[in-house]
């Protein structure tokens, strides 16, 4: 929502402790959001059927019908019978000052699910990628991937603003790949009390996105690689740009291409984000992706991506 003044013009400083305000908005935008669906929301769109593990409320029906129009699997997503799905509702004002609220909701049954009846039903995994969720869910099925041997994929993103280092470690140690930006990055060195050295010892590959920089990728004993952004043609509105990444990452790996490929496959469906309003708008043209592939990264890396694009639109 927008409010077309500025809070700070309403609230009596001396008076916070009775604060109750009410705002007139302009607009009300309801936009489909959650790492996972958006992650899985990409990787459908490059012809990958993912499969979306999570709790969600009764309210999902209309949300999980477009992700399966999308190839995306929902059959293992939990369906809580008492909480409404997670939801994240915000007001700015004209400043861009934001007063918001994040309701958790069927999010905390993320712990109720046990992967292996999901695996048992679809198949072994590539990767099993834990997105920020309920903690307890996130660290259940961390601890599952090691137990039977699963690859899995560290991305606790938001979450590391809030857990602490005993939390934080177990949900990094043993990851086939790490995710974070450099925030992040940083906030996992000073919450886990390792150094950098020792998380990419603990892991596969840390992947930290650096923003209009690109990508840096580092690997145990090898040097690292950084691949740069693709050029907006406009930016609009950055949110769910790290979630496509993370989808189109992944996406190459399965198609069995390098890791700077991954890299670049990723940054190409994240500039789709940013130059639009919503996670999950953008659509993938079979002529255009390759051009601008072509243009940031050259003829040989559209070259390996064109034999898989093939449920582009026209």
């Amino acid at each position: 929502m927008s409010f077309p003044g500025k809070f700070s013009d309403s609230p009596v400083v001396d008076q916070l402790d009775k604060l109750s305000v009410s705002f007139p908005v302009e607009d009300l935008e309801v936009r489909r959001g959650g790492c996972a669906a958006n992650i899985c929301f990409g990787l459908g769109n490059l012809g990958l059927t993912p499969v979306l593990v999570g709790a969600v409320g009764e309210d999902f029906a209309e949300y999980r019908a477009r992700l399966e129009r999308h190839n995306v699997d929902c059959d293992s997503v939990h369906v809580s019978e008492t909480r409404h799905t997670a939801r994240f509702v915000c007001t700015n004002d004209s400043s861009h000052a934001q007063i918001a609220s994040f309701y958790a909701g069927a999010m905390s049954e993320a712990r109720e699910i046990e992967l292996k009846p999901i695996v048992d039903r679809v198949g072994a995994p590539d990767y099993v990628l834990i997105g920020p969720d309920d903690p307890q869910g996130m660290l259940r099925h961390t601890d599952e991937c090691r137990q039977r041997g699963y690859k899995f994929v560290a991305d606790p993103s938001q979450q590391l603003a809030f857990g602490d280092g005993e939390m934080i470690r177990p949900l990094i140690d043993g990851a086939e790949i790490l995710f974070s930006n450099e925030y992040e990055a940083n906030l996992i060195t000073q919450k886990t009390g390792w150094s950098a050295a020792e998380v990419l010892s603990r892991v596969g590959t840390r992947v930290v996105t650096l923003g209009a920089a690109g990508v840096r990728i580092d690997r145990r004993g090898e040097e690292s690689i950084v691949v740069a952004a693709v050029p907006e043609i406009e930016k609009v509105e950055p949110t769910g740009v790290g979630d496509a990444f993370r989808a189109g990452f992944p996406a190459a790996l399965g198609w069995g291409l390098s890791n700077e490929r991954a890299a670049q496959l990723g940054c190409l469906l994240a500039v789709y984000v940013v130059e639009q309003v919503g996670t999950r708008e953008y659509v993938l043209s079979r002529a255009a992706f390759p051009e601008r592939c072509t243009a940031t990264y050259g003829a040989d890396a559209t070259a390996d991506f064109e034999p898989h694009l093939v449920t582009l639109h026209p």
